[in-house]
């Protein structure tokens, strides 16, 4: 009867840890990305409705109503376009779905572009040692207002 060489004893047991290991880092980042991939499509929603909202708010001035909705003459107003993207941000409820959200507003008069980019940190399900404990997920909106004839 033979035995085996004791150098090789307990190899099995190293290599069944082992992948035991990469497999649970690979469930950790799954759980994880979907997470944020969650949060990132919850933030483009957000920016693409306060953008409209912000576009609205913003061709909306008196000239509309007064002038009438030329295309040569109607002009996005940068403050009230401001304002109702606050506005649908508040009505919306966006810092209690989003903690720590954060946004800023780009208005092109010219163009009569309103471009929202919206800003949240992200609680991960699960963490692996060494990666960030609150990455940041953002996104952006925009819209044109353009009346057509």
């Amino acid at each position: 009867m033979t035995s085996r060489p004791r150098d090789e004893a307990g190899q099995t047991t190293i290599l069944i840890v082992g992948l035991a290991m990469v497999l649970l880092m690979a469930v950790v980042m799954v759980v994880d990305a979907s997470a944020a991939y969650l949060r990132r499509q919850g933030l483009d929603n957000l920016a693409d409705g306060a953008a409209l909202a912000g576009a609205d708010a913003g061709a909306s001035g008196e000239d509309v109503y007064t002038e009438g909705v030329d295309p040569e003459r109607l002009r996005l107003f940068a403050d009230q376009a401001r304002a109702g993207v606050a506005d649908y941000l508040a009505r919306s409820d966006a810092r209690g779905r989003f903690p720590g959200l954060r946004w800023t507003v780009s208005v092109d008069a010219a163009r009569r572009t309103v471009t929202v980019t919206v800003r949240a940190p992200l609680d991960l399900p699960l963490t692996i040692p060494g990666s960030p404990a609150h990455p940041v997920i953002g996104a952006s909106g925009s819209a044109v207002v353009s009346p057509e004839r």
